[in-house]
């Protein structure tokens, strides 16, 4: 299943523009909607030179080639370059060799250990946004995501949608399209991409593979590669972390906290902290569901005990605890001490249990 499928309305909504193109497009949505993959589609179909009837690229002709090896003259596509070093397409490497050493150099020390798109890579395009087109089509510039551009770099991004060029299509890529300058919005035209259906996101997830489509697509809260990634990467902790959740009042804080350090540090790349705390979230969601008498959204294979657990639970102590993960997930990003965090969290889980 394409991603035109997944997204049937948003795709017809695309190809309704194709007769009057903006000079630039905002798809947003939560994470793991497929956004990127849609808006990949989309590019490659501009670009395409004998485009299917419902629009998506065809695949075969040279300009397609062109785009599924990641070296399209007449497309760029402006991530971090956290992103960038993940990803293992020639396209990728060939466009961090064209940035210059200098430029990379520069950009390396300034946006933040590679979390940002910096002023340079929005100065890089001046070359690109001056020469024409290659094939005589459209030329595609895919910002990803857009929230991800520091201040310099969506200032600089602005000066060229006050005066795009002409045959140039801008398309910004946002998981918080709230965090985009104002002025950069409303240069955009928007689509904002809703949830899928179920049984279509079920079908899509089975296709890839993913036996236990409904448990996943559950966790992820509808959004079907999200489902995927969660799936991929899911690490031995997480089921540890929800044993620790199912206890409640029978927690043992300290013991809990010793345990799962063990396994959060034996993580490698990126810190699992804040993951752990969203994950947390959810659970306290579907506790408050639970409490409420309501569905549960998240954890269906834990209802049960989910439901024993919310037993006599004041709701109004659960929304509370929602909070202060509010304030613990921006702690979780930069923890002074991974023991401490720990028991802070398991100590305040523990108390809506035995208060």
């Amino acid at each position: 299943m394409k991603v035109a499928e997944l997204h049937a309305a948003s795709w017809q909504r695309l190809q309704d523009w194709k007769s009057r193109l903006p000079h630039a497009l905002l798809l947003s949505g939560v994470k793991g909607l497929g956004k990127l993959d849609l808006a990949l589609a989309f590019a490659a179909s501009l670009l395409c030179e004998d485009a299917h009837s419902d629009g998506t690229a065809c695949g075969a002709c040279p300009a397609c080639q062109w785009f599924l090896k990641g070296n399209h003259p007449d497309f760029r596509l402006l991530q971090p370059e956290a992103l960038r070093r993940e990803e293992k397409e020639e396209g990728d490497e060939e466009e961090k060799k064209g940035r210059g050493r200098n430029a990379d150099k520069q950009e390396e020390k300034s946006n933040r250990s590679g979390q940002e798109i910096g002023i340079e890579d929005v100065r890089a395009l001046d070359a690109f946004l001056s020469v024409g087109t290659h094939r005589q089509k459209m030329r595609v510039i895919l910002v990803h995501p857009a929230e991800a551009m520091n201040r310099h770099a969506a200032n600089a991004l602005l000066k060229a949608l006050e005066e795009p060029p002409s045959d140039t299509l801008f398309l910004l890529v946002s998981n918080e399209p709230m965090r985009l300058l104002p002025t950069l919005r409303s240069r955009c035209q928007q689509l904002a991409l809703s949830t899928p259906d179920a049984a279509l996101a079920e079908k899509f997830l089975l296709e890839h593979h993913l036996s236990d489509a409904v448990t996943w697509l559950a966790l992820a809260g509808g959004a079907p590669m999200l489902a995927l990634r969660l799936s991929e990467n899911a690490a031995p902790w997480r089921e540890t972390f929800l044993k620790f959740l199912q206890q409640g009042g029978q927690l043992e804080v300290l013991s809990a906290a010793v345990t799962l350090e063990k396994e959060l540090k034996a993580v490698k790349g990126e810190n699992p902290l804040p993951q752990m705390v969203e994950w947390a979230q959810k659970w306290i969601i579907d506790l408050t569901l639970a409490a409420e008498r309501l569905p549960i959204r998240f954890y269906l294979a834990q209802r049960a005990k989910i439901m024993n657990l919310s037993e006599n639970r004041r709701p109004l102590l659960l929304l509370r605890f929602y909070r202060e993960l509010l304030q613990l997930r921006r702690e979780s990003a930069h923890p002074l001490n991974m023991r401490l965090f720990l028991e802070q969290f398991f100590f305040r889980y523990r108390r809506l249990f035995v208060e």
